[in-house]
């Protein structure tokens, strides 16, 4: 399985992302996925989920803001970020589980910057 994060950077307070997970290596349509961050210095953290049926979840910090779509023709998940805060800033990274994982991630990431 290979999943590989993009769409990171630098965004003022208030603006807004879109972060990519590429999957392969696995069954897109039936696999279910997960978003997680780790702020700097911090563990790792759920932002939220996007089950193979297609219902997703959010962890509360970012519900309302956060909105996790598939596309299961490109296997990709993406992850819409609106309303963006410093405490958003971290690196995102997507898991092929519902939650996070013990393991440290094996992808790499992408990046974000909340910051004026």
């Amino acid at each position: 399985v290979r999943l590989v994060e993009s769409g990171g950077g630098l965004v003022q307070p208030g603006g807004s992302l879109r972060l990519s997970c590429q999957a392969s290596g696995l069954t897109f349509s039936r696999t279910t996925l997960c978003w997680g961050r780790q702020p700097p210095g911090k563990g790792l953290e759920w932002v939220g989920v996007g089950h193979s049926t297609g219902h997703t979840y959010y962890a509360d910090s970012v519900k309302g803001r956060f909105t996790i779509s598939r596309d299961n023709a490109k296997n990709t998940m993406y992850l819409e970020m609106t309303g963006l805060s410093p405490e958003d800033t971290g690196v995102y990274y997507c898991f092929d589980a519902p939650g996070i994982p013990s393991r440290a991630p094996r992808s790499p990431g992408t990046q974000v910057t909340v910051s004026s």
